[in-house]
């Protein structure tokens, strides 16, 4: 089987990758909790794209599988989610226990993070029509490339337990669990730097 073509996104990229990062999470636990109407996830899934992750476009960080099959969002060291855009976009976009939940749930996946500088996974994801055919876990072998490179850790949480295998595939390994209130369950996981 020939390795898919895995590209580099410019800021031009970002409503594609955000397209189809919304495909992606269309039936994640974390993504439909938020926003459990097939419209909000629509109309809100790109801008939490931008809030949580956008960082990585400017950042150079962003990957893709040729044709926009599936996009992974990387934050390198030092560089965060926008804390204020997502606050404000859950504030105008979720229920109000949701967001009462939510609020805590990212407090304590703050709590997991590495002290040490690490890349952090926010978001990865393949079309659904495209799934099985490997492209998440060459998305995920064209950024740990770079991790190890630079000997660094990589974090990420799962919102999914169906994708966590996928992640142990790769060397990572869950750190805990993470629910609250009405909350799906997630696992934060970290793979240690090689």
């Amino acid at each position: 089987m020939t390795e898919p073509k895995i590209k580099t996104a410019a800021a031009s990229d970002e409503t594609s990758v955000a397209a189809v990062l919304a495909l992606a999470f269309s039936t994640d636990p974390g993504a439909r909790w938020a926003w459990p109407d097939p419209q909000q996830l629509l109309t809100h899934f790109p801008a939490f794209v931008k809030a949580f992750a956008g960082a990585a476009f400017t950042s150079g960080s962003v990957y893709y599988v040729d044709g926009y099959a599936g996009a992974a969002l990387w934050l390198p060291p030092d560089v965060h989610p926008d804390d204020e855009a997502l606050d404000a976009l859950m504030e105008r976009s979720a229920s109000r226990q949701t967001l009462r939940d939510l609020l805590a749930v990212f407090e304590q996946m703050r709590g997991y993070h590495p002290s040490e500088p690490h890349w952090y996974l926010p978001l990865i994801g393949v079309d659904p029509f495209e799934q099985g055919k490997g492209l998440g876990s060459a998305l995920m072998r064209h950024a740990l490339a770079r991790c190890d490179g630079e000997g660094k850790a990589a974090f990420l949480e799962s919102s999914n337990p169906k994708n966590v295998p996928l992640y142990e595939r790769h060397g990572f390994e869950v750190q805990g669990r993470i629910q609250v209130g009405t909350s799906p369950t997630l696992f934060p996981m970290l793979r240690k730097a090689r």
